[in-house]
């Protein structure tokens, strides 16, 4: 909410490097070289206290980035569509991504982004660090949301769980959509090392954030640190579905 029409407030809530719940209505633009005809919100930084850079990123007609991102410094990247169409590329390969499309790109790899409409395309973006293991190396990974069956997740019938990325040891991080019809719920309260940084792409929801319970819905970003307490129950009529990373297949450092 905000002047004129109301007093000032916000449903966002930062506990720095614990837990952070950023609301859309709060976001501001920044400036990142490279960036073309977009607004661009930075969600979670180390300055937040996580190992990660997430964004959300409106291409407006004409918006790209011919310039890279990431593909140096050991860098890895990874783009979701949120709705649009774009051209993800690297130095040698292109993909069409649409409503739920996604490009995964190593360290090796460079990722070039340009929007194919005349209207907004809406990306949710990400960057880290690669971690390397001896004798394993990751590869450029496309594909779209929508042709992977979600499986049953622990158990609970009512909550699917979908892999973007193969799960083994060449990759340091995953991304999920996990999915809760109404009245789903974790199975239990999750206290782990991971952390996670998630896009809310449907429905509303309850959060459980290092035990407090907080309402979340459609459009939200939500951070969880490691060790965070951590559970949702799905609430109202539509389903609760949320993209989100975590860091994976590596032991903790010393």
């Amino acid at each position: 909410m905000g002047y004129p029409t109301d007093l000032l407030s916000s449903r966002s809530i930062i506990k720095h490097g614990k837990f952070a719940l950023i609301a859309p209505e709060g976001l501001v633009n920044n400036v990142v070289p490279g960036f073309e005809n977009c607004d661009i919100s930075i969600l979670a930084s180390p300055k937040l206290g996580a190992s990660f850079v997430d964004y959300v990123v409106t291409m407006h007609e004409g918006g790209k980035n011919t310039k890279g991102f990431g593909g140096q410094e050991n860098i890895e990247t990874f783009v979701y569509v949120l709705e649009g169409k774009v051209k993800a590329s690297t130095q040698d390969e292109e993909f069409v991504l649409e409503d739920g499309g996604y490009l995964y790109c190593p360290p090796s790899r460079k990722m070039y982004l340009e929007n194919l409409q005349d209207n907004d395309s809406r990306l949710f973006l990400y960057k880290q660090k690669y971690k390397p293991l001896k004798g394993h190396q990751p590869w450029v990974v496309s594909g779209n949301s929508n042709d992977i069956e979600g499986e049953i997740y622990d158990d609970m019938e009512n909550v699917h769980l979908k892999d973007l990325l193969p799960t083994d040891l060449n990759f340091d991080m995953n991304f999920h959509i996990l999915t809760f019809d109404p009245a789903g719920s974790h199975p239990f309260i999750e206290t782990h090392v991971q952390e996670h940084g998630a896009y809310l792409l449907s429905g509303e929801g309850v959060y459980n954030l290092d035990n407090e319970w907080i309402p979340v819905k459609k459009g939200d970003y939500i951070f969880m640190g490691p060790y965070v307490p951590q559970a949702t129950y799905a609430v109202g009529r539509e389903k609760l579905s949320y993209v989100y990373s975590k860091d994976c297949n590596r032991d903790a450092d010393l």
